[in-house]
């Protein structure tokens, strides 16, 4: 009989404890995995860093001048010698040139004291050249040609003042065969000629502007002249006008421009012309009429300037840092200050007829119009305002747009209004010193529809 044998296994199972310190590890490696992934994800806020600057907005173009000049031909034949030197105003009795049957021998006799320059002129010319040494610039080399024609004048001068007073001792001395000549009339003394002398500003074509084939003529001492050729021309009024060519689009820009600021691009000078548009068939034409400047380019037919439309500094911030934002708009006598508090506030209507103060953010205020601008974000839409010490109620509907940035000093993103001045491609350029608006060195979001009030800086 076979026996069996009975086997009892007993199974013992580990019991599960709760470990706090994973839990907590876990719960910490997830936040931190989340707000890496967000932070890396989430788009940055940069920064902008406001300064002081300027737009200048300009076109560059060529002009035709058109003066009153009369050309003066020669009263006999002969030998031509000048007196005046070119550019200097002569009377109706200054004696502007000479006319001898031969031609004339001037001496190199002057003492070194004559050759030498005064201290007046050593000064000018140290100081022109000074100027030219600190603001040169290759973009602007006509600079060099400004500068030496300024050394030449006053060099010219010197030999000028020679000559006169040797033609002066040749006519005393009563040497036969030279006769002086006196000016016509009052004017100014130019020894060039170009054919253009006649020209009206209702003359002036599109052809003249371009300057093709354009040839000066130039008289010089001690050649000779026939009678009846020309031998200088007067410049007889200090009102002149430079034509230029415009494109259609700026013409119907500037049509209702009376007047605008014009810099010379020979010196860098400015200075105001009155401004008129002529419409022609073929061109559209630009009229800058000058009551001063004359002298200095008494000489240039044509002459290379910048019309400077719009001439603003303040505080300049990107484009892309602007922003629109609607505003509840109050009338400026519903601000008050509440009880123990210096902040600005409202008095805010409850269901009741009671009153409670409640502070509110002003984001900007219209002197003008006597309105504040209040955030839609702090009230509920149809809430009632009661004016303090009255029974007078505003109620918060209407509502207005204003342009702003976010300011990110405070490491949060604030809204600023902003007053645009004027504007180029990339930026804007914004009064400063506005209560509500920026300052130097304010920091503000560079992309401002990526932004939202109170948003957090990263």
């Amino acid at each position: 009989m076979a026996s069996h044998k009975n086997t009892n296994i007993t199974v013992f199972r580990r019991k599960w404890h709760l470990n706090i310190g994973v839990v907590i590890f876990g719960v910490v490696f997830i936040y931190l995995a989340f707000t890496i992934l967000t932070y890396l994800t989430k788009e940055r806020i940069t920064p902008y860093e406001v300064r002081e600057g300027s737009i200048l907005k300009d076109n560059a173009y060529t002009g035709f001048a058109v003066r009153e000049e009369s050309v003066v031909t020669a009263e006999a034949d002969g030998y031509i010698n000048y007196f005046t030197p070119e550019g200097n105003r002569a009377g109706a009795k200054t004696k502007v040139y000479s006319l001898s049957s031969e031609k004339l021998d001037f001496l190199d006799n002057e003492s070194k004291e004559a050759r030498e320059l005064t201290v007046e002129e050593r000064d000018s010319l140290l100081f022109k050249t000074q100027n030219f040494t600190e603001n040169f610039k290759e973009e602007q080399f006509s600079d060099v040609y400004a500068l030496k024609d300024s050394v030449q004048n006053v060099l010219d001068s010197k030999s000028n003042q020679s000559r006169k007073e040797q033609l002066n001792e040749m006519l005393e001395s009563g040497i036969s065969g030279i006769q002086a000549y006196s000016a016509v009339s009052a004017g100014m003394v130019i020894y060039q000629v170009d054919g253009y002398e006649d020209v009206a500003v209702s003359d002036v074509t599109e052809a003249m502007i371009a300057k093709a084939d354009y040839q000066p003529v130039n008289f010089h001492n001690n050649t000779k002249v026939n009678a009846g050729d020309q031998v200088y021309k007067l410049i007889t009024s200090d009102i002149w006008t430079l034509v230029i060519l415009l494109d259609d689009e700026t013409a119907q820009e500037m049509m209702d421009m009376k007047s605008v600021k014009v810099m010379f691009s020979k010196d860098h000078e400015t200075t105001w012309a009155d401004f008129a548009v002529y419409n022609t068939p073929e061109a559209d034409l630009g009229f800058l009429t000058f009551d001063s400047s004359m002298v200095r380019y008494a000489k240039e037919r044509y002459l290379n300037v910048e019309l400077i439309l719009e001439d603003e500094s303040g505080l300049k911030i990107p484009k892309s840092s602007v922003v629109s934002k609607d505003f509840y708009t109050v009338p400026e006598a519903y601000l008050t200050q509440g009880g123990n508090s210096k902040g600005i506030g409202v008095l805010v209507k409850e269901a009741d007829g009671s009153t409670h103060f409640t502070n509110a953010a002003v984001y900007y205020q219209d002197a003008e119009t006597g309105t504040a601008y209040l955030s839609p974000d702090d009230f509920e839409p149809g809430t009632v305002l009661v004016k303090e010490d009255s029974k007078e109620t505003y109620e918060l509907k209407e509502k207005k747009a204003l342009k702003g940035v976010y300011n990110i000093n405070k490491g949060y993103a604030v809204f600023k209004q902003i007053q645009i001045l004027c504007e180029s491609e990339e930026y804007y350029i914004v009064e400063a010193g506005n209560d509500y608006g920026l300052s130097n060195y304010d920091r503000i979001a560079l992309a401002g529809k990526n932004v939202k009030e109170n948003d957090v800086v990263f």
